[in-house]
């Protein structure tokens, strides 16, 4: 037996830093980084600069994309961490577990019904295990609403009503990057929506049965701004006169790590970070509402807007006994630009008990430390410490991740035709 597990990373991108700079910094004597994966050679050797200059770690090998079953060999890892984009991830999650690895991988674990069920064919198959890291189920304020329910405070849940806004700074970011395109990322209610949809199966105890959406591109895109009489248009932001003005673009060569990480790492694969959010090409919808009915049916209503003028979310859950309320107000979000610990840091926080026959009270949350209220350090000892027992199983696996990406996915399909979708039409569990 080994005293370290070993973990390789495949896709060194924004989200990556998270979990390797965990292994190298606060878990370093129980886990081992080993090597790094990405199409992109550049990205990689950026990280391992971070690695040896940010946290005094040593630099591990690297390998193109196109080797990494000789990565596997090579460096016999315990655990492969996914954190490529989304349509990927399945292709990686099933050859770990095919090659005998575990693994923790980035939501959303896949993004649509097809490359879930691959990937639940294969864990069934190998017997390996999967980890999706659902860091927002470790927030204490979720947890709280979690520990509430379980209580009884409130009696049997027979309603949610949720509804979350990105603002102008954050929800425009996803416009700009690879997740405009609904083939890399499913769209908002697959990328995003899979946090919401996962809190509330982990609140409530159940999962979706039936789906029906609506959504559309309502404000970003071209056609959008040339009918609010926009009339200059620019594809990238970077080095453009007409985006100097644009308080919508994101210029990459304003910061060094964005430069590093993606300006400098373009002339290998020709990814631009930094397209502008009313050109043409953009193909998810900013505008949604989705509604769900629950195995114990539950209904959930959901609303999803990314360009409101804040940030946060208003949830309100229904029981026999009662209600809660919970209104917060989120620091916007840049991934890859500032302190990742301000990820998810709250501005404003209620979280309200309104008893069927009795006063309504506050509940005090405490927060602590790192992104999410503290729940971001909590997520990463369970990953790759000594796990403490936890009451409210908020570690979650390639089940928990499926049954909250089907919601989005049956969501995009209700969206499409109108028609509202049976869950246990689109995969077999």
């Amino acid at each position: 037996m080994r005293d370290k597990k070993r973990y390789v990373l495949v896709g060194t991108g924004g989200r990556a830093e998270f979990f390797y700079g965990a292994l190298a910094q606060n878990f370093r004597d129980k886990s081992e980084l080993a090597a790094f994966c990405d199409i992109n050679q550049t990205r990689m050797n950026y990280a391992n600069q971070l690695l040896r200059e940010k946290y005094k770690y040593a630099e591990v090998p690297t390998y193109p994309a196109d080797q990494f079953d000789r990565m596997i060999e090579n460096e016999k890892p315990d655990f492969v961490i996914v954190t490529s984009i989304d349509r990927t991830h399945h292709k990686y999650i099933i050859r770990a577990m095919e090659l005998g690895c575990d693994v923790v991988t980035e939501k959303p674990m896949t993004i649509d019904e097809e490359k879930c069920q691959a990937i639940l064919d294969a864990a069934k198959r190998t017997g390996q295990n999967i980890r999706v890291t659902f860091n927002y189920r470790y927030a204490p304020h979720h947890t709280k609403v979690r520990e509430l329910i379980m209580n009884d405070t409130i009696g049997q849940v027979t309603s949610v009503h949720f509804e979350w806004l990105l603002n102008t700074r954050h929800g425009a970011d996803y416009f700009r990057r690879w997740h405009r395109d609904k083939r890399n990322s499913g769209g908002l209610l697959v990328h995003k929506s899979t946090h919401h949809f996962d809190l509330v199966n982990f609140w409530i105890g159940s999962h979706p049965e039936t789906v029906f959406a609506f959504g559309d591109l309502m404000y970003y895109g071209r056609e959008n701004a040339e009918a609010r009489g926009v009339t200059q248009f620019y594809n990238r932001a970077t080095g453009n006169k007409i985006a100097k003005e644009d308080p919508f673009a994101l210029h990459l060569d304003s910061d060094a790590h964005l430069k590093a990480m993606y300006l400098d790492a373009e002339p290998e694969d020709g990814y631009q970070r930094d397209q502008s959010v009313f050109g043409d090409g953009i193909n998810i919808e900013d505008t949604m509402g989705v509604l769900v009915r629950y195995q114990n049916k539950a209904i959930l209503t959901y609303s999803l807007v990314a360009y409101q003028p804040w940030e946060g979310y208003r949830i309100s859950i229904n029981g026999t006994k009662g209600r809660i309320e919970m209104n917060i107000i989120e620091q916007s979000y840049v991934n890859s630009l500032g302190d990742k610990s301000q990820e998810g840091a709250l501005i404003g926080k209620t979280l309200r008990v309104l008893p069927m026959f009795d006063a309504p009270y506050e509940v005090h949350v405490e927060e602590k430390k790192g992104g999410h209220g503290g729940g971001d350090p909590v997520l990463l000892n369970d990953l790759f410490g000594e796990p403490v027992e936890d009451p409210y199983a908020r570690a979650a696996n390639h089940i928990d991740g499926a049954r909250s990406i089907l919601t989005g996915i049956a969501a995009n399909r209700a969206i499409a035709t109108g028609m509202p979708v049976r869950i246990d039409n689109l995969v077999r569990f």
